[in-house]
C-alpha cells in the first residue's frame, strides 16, 4: 500500500496518544516526548492484572505497529477488545479502540471493536464507518499539534490525584 505523508505520520500515532488527547492535553505531550510515568504507577499495575485475569483463552498484547491491541478474537469476523478498569474516560477509550479499527483498516483488515469494563460488567461495542473515519482523522491531526507545539500548561483537576504524571506536573 502507498500512504500520503500526512497518512504515514498518522500511523505512527499510538493509541494511548489518542486516549491522552481526551484526558489531558499535557499528559500526551509529555508522554510524546517520551516521558513515561506509568511504569510507577500502583492503578496501572492493577489495569494489568485486570487485563490478564479476563479473556484468558485469546490472543492478547497484539502488537501491529505502534498499535498494542488487549485482546484479539478470531471467529467469523475479526474482533478486537480494549479492556479498561474503569468507565471514568469512556470517550478517551471510544476513540482510542476507533483508533485501533481505523489504522488496521488502513492496513486492508476490517475488524469491529469493543471495550470491556470487567469491573461494572459493561460492554461498549465500536464501530468504524464513513463519518467516525473522518472524525478520527481529524483527532489525529490534532493529537500531532500537540505533540510537535509548546508543551502545554497544565490544568489540575480532580483526576490529576490519582494520575502518574501529578509530581511531575505540580511539584
Amino acid at each position: 500500500m502507498n500512504f500520503s505523508e500526512p497518512e504515514m505520520a498518522e500511523m505512527y500515532i499510538r493509541g494511548t496518544e489518542v486516549n491522552y488527547y481526551f484526558v489531558c492535553k499535557t499528559k500526551l505531550w509529555l508522554f510524546s516526548h517520551n516521558v513515561s510515568m506509568e511504569r510507577e504507577s500502583d492503578l496501572v499495575r492493577l489495569g494489568r492484572l485486570l487485563h490478564r485475569e479476563f479473556f484468558k483463552r485469546d490472543e492478547k498484547d497484539v502488537r501491529v505497529g505502534p498499535i498494542a491491541v488487549d485482546v484479539l478474537k478470531k471467529g467469523n469476523k475479526l474482533e478486537i477488545v480494549e479492556i479498561k478498569k474503569s468507565s471514568s474516560e469512556e470517550e478517551a477509550d471510544f476513540y482510542q479502540t476507533l483508533y485501533y479499527l481505523y489504522y488496521l483498516r488502513k492496513l486492508g483488515i476490517k475488524a469491529s471493536g469493543k471495550i470491556s469494563y470487567p469491573k461494572n460488567k459493561k460492554i461498549v461495542k465500536v464501530e468504524l464507518n464513513g463519518e467516525k473515519e473522518r472524525e478520527i482523522e481529524d483527532i489525529l491531526r490534532r493529537v500531532r499539534e500537540v505533540a510537535e507545539g509548546k508543551m502545554p500548561s497544565p490544568e489540575k483537576k480532580k483526576k490529576c490525584r490519582k494520575c502518574a504524571y501529578l509530581e511531575f506536573c505540580f511539584s
